[in-house]
């Protein structure tokens, strides 16, 4: 039986996708123990490997193409190509496509086969497939999708416009229907005077999955390459995608630890965001 791939689309360039779909696949190794392939499937403007403080990252997706084309990636190889963070060491990640002048060049048949592989070498893969509709691993991923996270924030032409003209229009060109999406909020201080989830949710016709909050002090992470510092010390951080990490975990059978939801901090924040009831 192959591992879940759990593929993350944002609605809009540049709104924290990559990096919601980065905090999600570490919340699932820390809450299962077991280990998470991340793809980052961006062909046009790959960046988790700056996010982890890799400006130079020793393999990348464009350094396995030639395995790519020819169907023989083997599950060492992939190990190979991957990173793996030093504050999130169960976590296997594969830095996006650094040729950006190839980006179309790559084939579905490519893209399938690195799912296949990746689905066979990890318990679970979380893939970031970017934003745009026009290349074969953003079309590749959503189609093989476990499940499909669709990424937008409160700003009314990302939910509104982007949604209908990629959601509506095109994904159902590729077998993929809208209510196979699940919506993740994004909230960043810029948009705190954006719409509500529960708007959200109307307007789209589509159910939250959770929310992604950030602070500023996120966005200064990813500046200095201390994204994994953030998700660790940072008290929004600590907390960033654990929702949708334990939702998507009971969805795909992946075993995981109990959370200490006995500590009262912890009692509180979930009666905020509606979870519990005390």
């Amino acid at each position: 039986m192959s591992a879940p791939l759990i593929a993350f689309i944002g609605t809009t360039p540049n709104i924290g996708t990559t990096s919601a779909a980065f905090a999600a696949a570490c919340r699932l190794a820390e809450r299962s123990g077991e280990e998470v392939g991340f793809l980052c499937l961006n062909l046009r403007s790959a960046k988790i490997h700056r996010f982890i403080g890799q400006d130079r990252p020793p393999a990348t997706l464009d350094s396995i193409r030639p395995e790519l084309t020819s169907a023989s990636l083997s599950s060492a190889q992939l190990r190979r190509a991957c990173i793996q963070p030093d504050r999130h060491p169960l976590v296997h990640v594969l830095a996006g496509n650094q040729m950006r002048d190839q980006a179309e060049f790559y084939s579905f048949e490519e893209t399938e086969h690195l799912l296949d592989i990746a689905r066979q070498t990890f318990p679970a893969v979380v893939a970031d497939a970017g934003c745009y509709w026009d290349n074969a691993a953003t079309i590749g991923a959503m189609r093989a999708a476990s499940s499909r996270i669709l990424c937008t924030t409160g700003a009314l032409s990302h939910f509104q416009e982007d949604c209908n003209r990629w959601i509506r229009q095109v994904s159902p060109l590729f077998g993929i229907l809208p209510e196979q999406f699940d919506l993740l909020a994004i909230q960043s201080p810029s948009t705190t005077g954006g719409y509500r989830m529960k708007e959200m949710e109307k307007e789209t016709r589509l159910s939250v999955i959770a929310e992604f909050k950030t602070n500023q002090a996120f966005y200064e992470s990813l500046d200095r390459g201390r994204y994994q510092a953030w998700l660790k010390q940072d008290a929004v951080g600590r907390i960033a995608m654990d929702l949708a990490a334990d939702k998507l975990a009971e969805r795909h059978g992946i075993r995981c630890r109990p959370v200490k939801d006995k500590q009262p901090w912890f009692r509180k924040l979930k009666a905020h965001r509606g979870e519990l009831r005390i």
